[in-house]
């Protein structure tokens, strides 16, 4: 179990059954940043399904060479939803501004990563999110506390499977817990 005052930067958060919000409903959270500044992560499990990597190269006006596969565009969170960040294997760091999440993880959030990744030059492993989950200083620990997160290790099956409808019990899994034994309601003994 993850102690709620701890640096949560590296880990996953999944989304309780009972969360309201139908942007994080059975969503799963790589955190990217947490701080006493506020927290920041990418949803991995909630593709864009009317957004196509091909496409959004047009609209940048970056070519993409032929053979180079698409990668799938995510909901990545409410904020800066025109924004784009790009969760990878530390096998690629752009010279612009590559953030080192954990061992093994990066975050970059400038165009020369999806020029990199069109021209076959970009990271092995990576997933493209738009938009991304912020809190405000507190607030995540706030909604940890309520019962609305439960955290967990990140694994990059989870990170980057193309199975996004299974990668919330996955998560789950991780933690030992059956989803349909999870009660949507806390308790303190």
């Amino acid at each position: 179990m993850v102690e709620i005052n701890s640096d949560l930067s590296g880990k996953l958060l999944i989304a309780m059954p009972d969360m309201t919000d139908p942007r994080f409903s059975q969503s799963v959270v790589y955190m990217c940043a947490h701080s006493d500044e506020g927290a920041m992560g990418l949803i991995v499990n909630k593709p864009q399904p009317k957004v196509r990597f091909g496409n959004l190269l047009e609209q940048l006006n970056i070519t993409k060479t032929e053979g180079v596969r698409d990668i799938r565009v995510h909901f990545g969170g409410p904020v800066e939803m025109s924004r784009g960040f790009v969760l990878h294997t530390t096998d690629y760091r752009s010279d612009e501004g590559t953030m080192e999440v954990d061992d093994g993880i990066g975050m970059t959030a400038t165009l020369d990563v999806l020029e990199d990744i069109a021209k076959g030059e970009g990271p092995v492993t990576s997933m493209l999110a738009l938009g991304y989950a912020g809190w405000a200083p507190g607030q995540l620990e706030g909604e940890i506390a309520e019962n609305g997160w439960l955290v967990c290790d990140a694994r990059n099956d989870i990170l980057f499977g193309r199975a996004n409808e299974h990668k919330w019990q996955a998560a789950l899994k991780v933690l030992g817990i059956d989803p349909l034994l999870l009660s949507a309601s806390g308790g303190r003994a």
